[in-house]
């Protein structure tokens, strides 16, 4: 019955489709993109909506799009200062309205022409279809790496199921919408939560195009802090893992003194030693140092937390309802 209605909105250009845009100094591709987007939603639909959220950008991307011909479809959220993509597409989400919203990013690596085999994917039954990268090879091997290496620990330390090279390129349905948006935590890795709303899934690979202009904002200094971000907010096996580390020096270092004691009664003190002394006090140091990094970045994230701020300011909003 579900698939029969979905089959049948689809049919009738009846399905209101949400396609959230999130951008960052996309000066460069913003014009064509919202164009071949349009052209894209208005031959499967005849009701859709394109909120791109600007997330702080330096350059004229917001000035971009105004320029662009007159388009009642197109929304633009632009905030105060940069919050981060993971921030801006919860915005998007927050402020859609369609019966499925599709994340979709602005540098064309991401294939326009992949939303229709989205839909049908949706009419199928799936709640949530996202893009799955056939290959990396367009990153460089220390990145592919450090994805990798990413990846398995998600699988080793989390309780939930991360696919490896799934993005933000992906179909929503209302019902996941809804649930995304009642998750109400300020340090948000969008990825797994996609993953922890569960439903029913459905991957469609696709092979990543080169970026049409601009540089990409994602460094690998912004990868490492998502990755903890990642790791941090769906596990606390870092945290177990360190108890158990320090309760096994413990033990060692108990057997050790016994060991000492024991020889030191049967054959005298033995003065020999300050070098072994110096290598076990660094030793201990840097390992209470390591626990206490850990047990600070899940401090930093309750300190996050019950400060309540809003995850956004919006400084200017222009296509919706209440502004006329």
């Amino acid at each position: 019955m579900r698939q029969a209605k979905r089959s049948q909105l689809i049919e009738n250009k009846q399905l209101f489709i949400s396609c959230i845009v999130p951008v960052f100094n996309e000066e460069l591709n913003i014009s064509r993109f919202l164009l071949e987007l349009t052209a894209c939603l208005e031959s499967l639909t005849d009701s859709y909506e394109i909120i791109v959220v600007d997330d702080g950008s330096k350059d004229a991307t917001i000035e971009t799009i105004c320029k662009l011909p007159k388009n009642s479809h197109i929304k633009v959220l632009g905030f105060s200062r940069n919050f981060g993509k993971e921030i801006a597409l919860t915005a998007g989400l927050d402020h859609c309205s369609g019966d499925v919203a599709i994340l979709i990013d602005a540098d064309f690596q991401h294939p326009i022409e992949l939303i229709p085999v989205f839909l049908e994917k949706w009419a199928g039954g799936s709640d949530m279809v996202y893009g799955l990268r056939n290959s990396r090879k367009n990153e460089s091997r220390a990145k592919r790496s450090f994805a990798l290496l990413f990846y398995w620990l998600m699988s080793k330390l989390s309780k939930i199921t991360i696919p490896n090279h799934a993005g933000d390129f992906r179909l929503l349905d209302r019902k996941v919408i809804h649930a995304l948006n009642h998750v109400n935590e300020r340090t948000r890795f969008m990825k797994g939560l996609y993953a922890w709303v569960g439903f029913n899934t459905c991957a469609v690979p696709y092979d990543v195009k080169e970026r049409a202009g601009g540089q990409s904002a994602w460094g690998f200094g912004k990868l490492t802090e998502l990755a903890i971000t990642g790791i941090t907010s769906f596990s606390d096996v870092p945290l177990r893992v360190w108890g158990f580390v320090g309760f096994i020096i413990s033990l060692v270092s108990l057997i050790y003194a016994i060991y000492i004691v024991t020889v030191t009664l049967l054959f005298g003190a033995d003065l020999p030693g300050f070098p072994t002394l110096v290598v076990a006090i660094m030793f201990f140091g840097g390992v209470q140092l390591l626990s206490i990094g850990i047990l600070g970045e899940y401090i930093a994230r309750i300190f996050t937390e019950v400060k309540r701020r809003p995850n956004y300011i919006v400084d200017q909003k222009f296509g919706f309802d209440e502004e006329g």
